[in-house]
């Protein structure tokens, strides 16, 4: 072993101690071998404890109250919007607190698009976008006669920019993945965000694949918007955010009407409250929004440079185990190069179901998904019914790459192949 990888062993082990659902055994008796955090992440000790915390000792509504804790609970929730943006390289009164990804990008369609999209303008997406990249603008597409567009995607699971600037031709806007949730291709941003703006479109990136495993700098990257779910990066459920430029988010009309997003109302007219508040309507998600911020301390203090490096050879050591069963008949989807994926790979095995397959393997402790993993139409361009898919973070090892391959071995006895 070489002293890179030793350090990366040292450190990994470590990480693991702080997730206590990683010590627990499953209802066999297996070691729990977590590899779904595509879907959601496991969460460290420091992101439950601040929550116990929040409940025990200043449970109380922001932004309202003058007393001690509510006061309290006000300075850890700004607080932690100035974490989270911190971390993306944003500005806090750039950061607009949402449940997920997917509420903020209907907060994009529904008030930037309302009053940007008209009949006859183009949408540019891609063809690796999951549903909550794909719907929302179906919808709006729909309501307002605009029509959308599709980079596509090779048989490698590579999007084919050759054709980029004849489709970006009369764009107002691309939405478009960071990281493939499905595939995990790294989307290059950097080409098609400069084009992008050449062409007069404004650009929003749907980053729940991406901010939770790649050094994110949306000044760097210049994104219009930059869509985030905390619960993919260690924080709780329910809790997500929204990037955009200042200027932008000015101008847009209010998403949802309330409480907290007003500055004064009169029976017949209101005054809305200023960015990021104007956009906030209620109470928030008081408790989860301060444990998105410990998170993002939490991975800062990883670095996200190692997070990366650490996951491509994970990767790696993955893409070489798996190939061992390729003469078995497992098919391995996207690109084959970790240089090119971050945190998941998708496959098939033989003609096991996907769901039979990720049934069989969590007989063994392992956790898989299984089927389209929301994005249908990547599905069906490629001929697949549905995949398994492993994903990857900080609290994998190795060991966890082994049980997959142990485990596929089963599947491969009890299917006689």
């Amino acid at each position: 072993m070489s002293v890179s990888a030793a350090l990366d062993a040292s450190k990994t082990a470590s990480i693991i101690a702080d997730f206590p659902i990683l010590a627990r055994k499953t209802s066999r008796g297996k070691r729990l071998v977590y590899l779904d955090s595509a879907a959601t992440s496991q969460k460290p000790n420091p992101v439950i404890d601040t929550l116990v915390q929040y409940y025990r000792e200043y449970n109380a509504n922001v932004h309202r109250g003058v007393y001690e804790i509510a006061s309290r609970a006000t300075d850890a929730f700004e607080l932690s919007r100035a974490k989270v943006a911190d971390f993306i390289g944003a500005r806090s009164d750039e950061l607009i607190w949402t449940r997920n990804t997917t509420e903020a990008i209907n907060l994009v369609s529904a008030s930037w698009g309302a009053a940007n999209i008209r009949s006859g303008d183009a949408i540019l997406l891609s063809e690796l976008e999951h549903h909550s990249n794909l719907v929302p603008w179906q919808l709006l597409a729909e309501r307002t006669g605009a029509h959308l567009r599709f980079i596509p995607v090779d048989e490698r699971g590579l999007l084919v920019l050759d054709d980029l600037d004849r489709l970006l031709d009369g764009v107002k806007l691309v939405a478009i993945t960071h990281v493939s949730n499905t595939l995990g291709t790294i989307v290059p941003l950097d080409r098609i965000i400069a084009r992008a703006h050449a062409a007069g479109a404004v650009v929003l990136v749907d980053g729940a694949q991406g901010a939770p495993h790649l050094a994110v700098d949306v000044k760097a990257l210049d994104a219009d918007f930059y869509a985030m779910s905390g619960h993919k990066m260690l924080a709780p459920t329910g809790i997500g955010a929204l990037y955009g430029k200042r200027e932008l988010l000015d101008a847009m009309p209010p998403f949802l009407a309330g409480g907290d997003m007003i500055r004064r109302v009169e029976y017949r007219h209101t005054t809305f409250n200023d960015v990021p508040w104007k956009f906030e309507a209620g109470t928030g998600n008081i408790a989860d929004a301060i444990g998105y911020g410990v998170a993002c301390d939490y991975l800062a203090n990883l670095d996200m440079t190692w997070v990366r490096e650490h996951e491509r050879r994970l990767s790696d050591y993955a893409f070489q185990r798996l190939a061992e069963l390729e003469p078995r008949g497992l098919a391995i989807y996207g690109p084959r190069n970790a240089s090119l994926v971050s945190g998941a790979i998708s496959f098939n095995f033989a003609d096991i179901h996907a769901h039979d397959l990720a049934s069989i393997l969590d007989t063994e402790g392992v956790c898989v998904r299984a089927g389209h993993h929301c994005t249908m139409p990547l599905m069906d361009k490629m001929g697949w019914a549905a995949t398994a898919r492993a994903s990857f973070y900080v609290y994998n090892d190795e060991r966890d790459v082994d049980a997959l391959i142990d485990a596929l071995e089963k599947a491969a006895v009890i299917f006689k192949l």
